[in-house]
């Protein structure tokens, strides 16, 4: 959550977009940009090339209001790249982004624009490792799930797939399936990619998507 305290200057600074979502590594995420400290913020990612972090909210909305609770936040998130930007109007930007490192907030604050900025230290990414044969038949469903959406010009995922990826495979289901926000952070948060994957293909034989 939100602290300006106790880790002082550890990590690195990076500026905060808390969303009702949860952003995981190689994850594609859109948004609709039209606050002035998110457009500014868009402008100078671009400009510089820098990243920003996405954070799930616990408490408060993603838009400033007047009168709101205070914000709070998840401590780990997910840097976040913006890979292209459309002007759809005047003063509203279509910004496609895509997940990179997850990270640890250590400290936070919000300017008087609105916009939180953090300094974070990374948290070391999913070691590759291929499904188990026990977890074969959830790379394979979601290549099927895949396919389905394609059919239908629907296309979620970044290049490249990587079927042969416990933490990619089990990522993807996490963005396609109807979880709670708080168990996808869970989900996101954990180190071992293998039992990242294990509750998924639990939770889709529980719902009858899997044999």
């Amino acid at each position: 959550m939100p602290s300006s305290s106790a880790a002082g200057d550890a990590g690195f600074p990076l500026p905060l977009f808390p969303l009702q979502a949860v952003l995981f590594p190689g994850g594609l995420l859109s948004l609709k940009v039209f606050e002035a400290r998110y457009l500014d913020l868009m402008a100078r990612c671009l400009r510089e090339r820098e990243n920003f972090g996405v954070v799930a909210l616990v408490r408060g909305s993603e838009v400033r209001k007047a009168e709101q609770p205070d914000v709070a936040f998840q401590p780990i998130g997910t840097r976040a790249e913006v890979l292209d930007v459309d002007s759809a109007q005047t003063g509203i930007l279509l910004v496609r982004c895509r997940g990179g490192e997850r990270f640890r907030v250590a400290s936070s604050r919000q300017q008087d624009d609105g916009l939180w900025v953090a300094r974070v230290e990374p948290i070391e990414g999913d070691e590759p490792v291929a499904p188990t044969a026990a977890l074969a038949g959830a790379a394979r469903g979601l290549a099927d799930a895949m396919a389905a959406l394609e059919v239908q010009n629907t296309r979620p995922f970044l290049l490249p797939h990587r079927f042969d990826d416990a933490g990619w495979v089990a990522n993807r289901w996490c963005e396609l399936l109807p979880i709670p926000l708080l168990a996808k952070q869970k989900l996101m948060e954990l180190q071992d990619p293998l039992v990242r994957l294990e509750l998924v293909d639990d939770f889709l034989r529980q719902k009858g998507v899997l044999p």
